[in-house]
């Protein structure tokens, strides 16, 4: 009763603000954070018709989770035919992605702001039979919406963050949160920890079950552009160092620039890659750079690293997973600073690099237990610039060394990775195809 009663509150309350977010809206429109024609997707209009016939919904919120539901679809496509599916994400970077990487015909829209008249809208317009959330959307109004029209409910990839259970966990939320995982179907959970706190929250014991990490599975097929551009590369590349430091936060760049410096000293010709978690450092950490007086190519400017070339920068989204096939060292940030968590380090692993991240991965951490579990030589943590330094010279004067990490990566990903997407399936169609569409 407490837990319905937490909910009416938020109900009433995300219905009163609906005019300030309507504003909200339009105001991220013009600084260019909503998509400039199909921001109004965003309060539950669609832009599209609906098909006749069963539809399922999947929605992620962001870039990771959206190309991390993609094999999930794919799958269910071919062992589904019939369906119709939706996809959804929330960010815009996302969107720009992710719209390239689906099959023409996924219907794909901006989800719906958590407002009443926005969720009552899209439910009403697409009336899905089902939905499948990636990871740890749990929105209150969404939720109890689709209980309401006896829509079945799935959490993939399912996990907390510390901080958020500590939230959850408090007196006043964990009955809504508690009522909210109630109206689950299925919950699937990166972890046995993550399982030990979805039951914390009081989720039902019975609907949680284990399948893997989607992370780990890449089934992208590349464009023609994409594959000549990556080959180009490649060639212009061929007989020089190369390492690569990817998904790089603000600050991070002093330590991989500082540990660039100290690599040119030993190998003057060494070329290393600046991939930014977000593109518009990249352009600042290029002109930074030249105004040092550093050679630097910039990848949006279409420019290419000539021999003097020793820094690339890519700033651009989308394109990590054919970078990797560049270097045979990748070093993944958002992980040496207190405060970060980390990034997926499957995709180097499955490009055959030698992996190396700091100690701050947050979630991450399963990735990495798991795949020490399987090669302890597989990923190697660094605390800080010196001991990145000193890995990374190990590694370039030792090609033997370099070699047996980057087959314990690979072989790690391969045996870790081996059978996530046939889990998944069979959990979704025991749990939520049946019930929902059969």
């Amino acid at each position: 009763m407490k837990g319905k009663l937490l909910y009416n509150i938020y109900r009433t309350l995300t219905y009163s603000v609906s005019p300030l977010v309507y504003l909200h809206l339009r105001w991220r429109k013009i600084r260019g954070l909503e998509h400039p024609c199909r921001w109004s997707e965003r309060l539950g209009r669609p832009s599209v018709a609906r098909p006749t016939g069963p539809l399922l919904w999947f929605h992620a919120a962001s870039l990771g989770e959206g190309i991390a539901a993609i094999p999930v679809i794919k799958h269910c496509r071919r062992l589904r035919p019939n369906l119709t599916i939706l996809m959804t994400t929330t960010t815009y970077s996302a969107f720009e992605v992710i719209k390239n990487r689906l099959p023409s015909d996924i219907i794909y829209q901006f989800c719906p702001l958590d407002i009443p008249t926005a969720i009552d809208a899209f439910l009403a317009y697409w009336k899905p039979n089902a939905i499948i959330i990636i990871e740890s959307e749990l929105w209150p109004n969404l939720i109890m919406g689709a209980s309401k029209h006896g829509i079945a409910l799935a959490l993939l990839n399912a996990r907390v963050s510390t901080k958020s259970f500590i939230q959850w966990s408090r007196p006043l939320l964990l009955p809504l949160i508690s009522l909210l995982l109630s109206k689950f179907s299925l919950i699937v959970p990166l972890s046995s920890s993550q399982a030990i706190r979805f039951q914390l929250l009081q989720a039902p014991p019975s609907i949680i079950n284990f399948s893997g990490d989607l992370k780990y599975v890449h089934e992208f097929d590349d464009s023609e552009e994409d594959k000549e551009s990556i080959e180009e590369l490649k060639e212009l590349l061929d007989g020089r160092q190369v390492w690569m430091a990817s998904s790089i936060h603000r600050g991070e760049e002093k330590v991989m620039l500082g540990v660039h410096k100290v690599l040119m000293e030993m190998i003057p010709s060494i070329v290393t890659i600046i991939v930014p978690r977000h593109p518009q450092h990249g352009k600042e950490i290029a002109h930074e750079l030249q105004r040092e007086g550093q050679i630097v190519a910039l990848r949006t400017r279409h420019e290419m690293p000539v021999p003097r070339t020793n820094v690339y920068v890519v700033d651009t989204l989308g394109e990590l997973r054919q970078f990797y096939r560049l270097t045979p060292i990748a070093v993944i940030g958002g992980s040496f600073f207190p405060g970060l968590s980390g990034h997926n380090i499957s995709e180097a692993a499955a490009a055959g690099c030698a992996v190396l991240t700091g100690h701050h991965i947050g979630h991450y951490s399963n990735m990495v237990s798991q795949m020490h579990r399987s090669d302890p030589m597989s990923v190697l943590q660094v605390s800080g610039k010196l001991e990145l330094e000193e890995a990374l010279k190990e590694l370039f004067s030792d090609a033997r060394l370099l070699e047996a990490r980057r087959v314990a990566a690979k072989q790690a990903f391969c045996a870790t990775s081996s059978g996530i997407i046939a889990n998944v399936w069979n959990l979704l169609d025991y749990h939520i195809f049946r019930q929902a569409l059969d």
